[in-house]
């Protein structure tokens, strides 16, 4: 006879669908139902919360479709995080090359004789085209040129390529300006051109300064003064030099390449502490004395013409700056 198990293994529906409370231990009778949990999920609140999401996302497909519709319409380009690269600007003018070109081409024209213009073509042909037929750039082989000096006076640019740079020089005595026509190309220069002959600058005068009142006693005082500032200055004589200088003060003088002469005039306004003065002064240039130099005048004598500051301290005159002066002697 075998026995029965006592515990019942076979599925019942009937208890769990009566609501039977698993902790309590009892069941809720009549029913039918489990009861709910108050801190479960409730269907009607998730399925408001799910249509809610839907419709953020199809709000923001709807924004970002539009926004790429209209910038292919409107042909907008969107904003780039690189910055762009800057325009590469065209090269300008050589000026500072094509000026030194320029006075080697004048030491070269600018003389000429006869006897040597062979070597002034050859000289020449580095600076025009290759064929040029008229190797003398416009000389006719007679008479002469002599270059004493020259500088550029300025550059007139036309274009990248082409420009006049003016020549400022002394031929044969006589001072005159000389238009040059350079072209650049490929980092190369050229002469593109005959030269001009154009007018040396006119000579103007400057007009007269206004009347001042000057300071009869303090030109006196300076007279005394000044020769042995300007033997200092002369000399360059720093620690002579500092006795006359205002402090803070720095003058570094001539050095020895002059000696002094003398001033002959002094002209000092009317006026405080501060003066701005003028002073003339005879510099003895040493060298050696020029063939039909007249006997016991050995020396060239220079007479020049200095702005000075003066400062008065503790009833002395003291030199605060020391330059060329604008106006001519006598004048402050």
């Amino acid at each position: 006879m075998v026995r029965r198990s006592t515990v019942d293994r076979s599925p019942q529906p009937d208890l769990y669908s009566a609501g039977y409370d698993p902790e309590a231990g009892t069941q809720q009778a009549g029913t039918g139902k489990r009861p709910r949990s108050g801190s479960g999920w409730r269907g009607a609140g998730g399925r408001w919360l799910v249509w809610t999401f839907r419709v953020v996302v199809w709000a923001v497909l709807l924004i970002v479709g539009y926004r790429g519709v209209m910038a292919i319409v409107l042909n907008e380009t969107p904003p780039s995080s690189t910055p762009p690269a800057p325009a590469a600007s065209a090269p300008g003018f050589p000026v500072q090359e094509a000026s030194a070109y320029a006075m080697q081409f004048g030491q070269v024209y600018l003389n000429a004789s006869p006897a040597t213009a062979a070597q002034r073509a050859s000289e020449l042909a580095p600076f025009l085209p290759s064929g040029t037929s008229d190797q003398q750039l416009g000389w006719n082989g007679g008479g002469s040129l002599t270059l004493q000096s020259e500088q550029v006076a300025g550059v007139r640019v036309e274009d990248a390529q082409h420009a006049v740079v003016t020549l400022l020089a002394r031929v044969n005595g006589n001072m005159m300006e000389l238009g040059v026509p350079v072209y650049a190309a490929a980092g190369g220069l050229g002469i593109s051109g005959e030269p001009a002959w154009l007018p040396a600058p006119k000579s103007v005068a400057a007009p007269a300064p206004p009347s001042v009142n000057t300071d009869n006693a303090a030109e006196s005082e300076l007279m005394v003064q000044l020769p042995e500032f300007f033997r200092a200055y002369a000399s360059g004589d720093q620690s002579t030099l500092g006795r006359f200088l205002a402090p803070g003060t720095s003058v570094t003088g001539l050095g020895g390449t002059v000696m002094f002469g003398s001033v002959t005039g002094v002209t000092a306004p009317v006026g405080g502490t501060v003066r701005h003065i003028v002073a003339t002064v005879v510099w003895e240039i040493p060298g050696a004395a020029a063939k039909g130099t007249p006997v016991g005048n050995t020396t060239a004598n220079l007479e020049m013409t200095y702005a000075l500051t003066i400062v008065r301290q503790h009833g002395t005159w003291y030199v605060q700056s020391i330059a060329p002066s604008t106006q001519a002697g006598g004048q402050p």
